[in-house]
């Protein structure tokens, strides 16, 4: 893919870049990525994204634009509000950078459309940009049987975490298990988020996915970045492949999708 004289100046800042260079900004205009939720998380995820220049970036969300919304979904302007949201993502990433193509899926990510929607362009990486338990694990199982890598991200209050999964990696479940009990923790909506943290989580997504598509630095993998931006603390800790894992382990119990009920938020979560 060669970069005419406009896209040799847009992307110069990567250019310059001795670990990106031309063969990088190329990779990462070939590159695919799908992002689900196009909410705090996604919104921030695109823009960089879009801003980078990758090829062909999908959307998966299901919802429309609501006011409140708007403190933290900096993808989504006032005018948008009862505006689909991947309809709203599509404009702002068009008019920032026209090259970029984008494919919107407007529809709840469910057990039973989420391979088709991955495999639909065979994406290279995944971002998960949920708001829920029963998405983040479904997301984390459909990566996993098709050996798809991705980052998953969750924001509440003042705290955020994240991780990247790449085949034979740890998984989001060889961490998690399974998903906490009905109430046992807050929504988001009950809870609060503090606006300026979806920005901060959804750009590290945004990095880890162009680190994946170039080929070059050291991702997420293994590790658990935590951080509390009230304290402005961060800390990364390591993890390992548990080899009982219910979906990546040696002797998985779970074999297919479902759709799980639970529809809490953890307190690192989104």
């Amino acid at each position: 893919m060669d970069l005419n004289e406009q896209q040799l100046e847009r992307y110069s800042r990567h250019i310059i870049l001795k670990d990106v260079s031309i063969e990088g900004q190329q990779k990462i205009m070939a590159g695919k990525v799908l992002i689900i939720g196009a909410g705090g998380l996604g919104a921030p995820a695109a823009l960089y994204l879009a801003a980078a220049g990758v090829g062909t970036i999908g959307l998966v969300d299901d919802d429309v634009v609501d006011l409140t919304n708007l403190q933290r979904q900096v993808i989504h302007f006032t005018p948008d509000v009862g505006k689909p949201k991947v309809i709203s993502a599509k404009e702002k990433i068009l008019q920032m950078n026209p090259d970029v193509q984008v494919v919107t899926y407007q529809e709840l990510v469910m057990a039973n459309n989420i391979e088709r929607i991955i495999k639909d362009r065979d994406y290279d990486f995944i971002i998960d940009g949920t708001d829920n338990f029963p998405a983040k694990f479904l997301v984390n199982d459909a990566c996993v049987f098709l050996k798809k890598p991705y980052s998953h991200g969750g924001i509440l209050r003042f705290d955020g975490q994240t991780m990247t999964y790449t085949p034979g990696n740890a998984c989001y479940r060889c961490i998690f298990g399974f998903m906490p009990s009905l109430n046992a923790v807050p929504s988001c909506s009950q809870a609060g988020v503090l606006g300026a943290i979806a920005g901060m989580l959804g750009t590290i997504q945004a990095a880890e996915t162009l680190k994946y598509l170039v080929g070059k630095g050291e991702l997420l993998t293994n590790r658990l970045l935590i951080f509390n931006a009230w304290n402005m603390d961060f800390r990364t800790v390591k993890v390992k492949k548990n080899p009982d894992c219910p979906v990546c382990g040696k002797k998985p119990t779970i074999t297919k999708l479902v759709d799980e009920e639970q529809k809490a938020c953890d307190l690192k979560e989104n």
